[in-house]
């Protein structure tokens, strides 16, 4: 899974929500990017939506370097594979 993420603590949000946003808005910003006003500065999502989210992320990822290892012809043969996991399967039957 990726680096944990800058997070928060709920009291810090109660006590000075405008502080917690400009720092927020601050560690988003690259360069003279500035956020625009209106626009959201940050999200709040349920620990188990985020872990969701980082495991789709994790997903995807996986899905695009195995697409490329096959646009490469980096790629093992079916039966290799099955043999391979067959032996697998025996060895943790023992």
């Amino acid at each position: 899974m990726s680096k944990v993420p800058n997070i928060i603590p709920i009291t810090d949000l109660r006590q000075d929500a405008a502080s917690v946003l400009r720092r927020v808005a601050s560690f988003a910003r690259t360069g003279d990017h500035q956020p625009s006003r209106g626009r959201a500065a940050a999200v709040m999502m349920s620990t188990e939506e985020y872990e969701r989210s980082e495991h789709d992320k994790e997903l995807l990822h996986l899905l695009a370097r195995g697409e490329k290892d096959i646009s490469e012809g980096k790629t093992i043969d079916l039966e290799a594979v099955l043999v391979e996991a067959r032996a697998l399967l025996k060895e943790g039957k023992r």
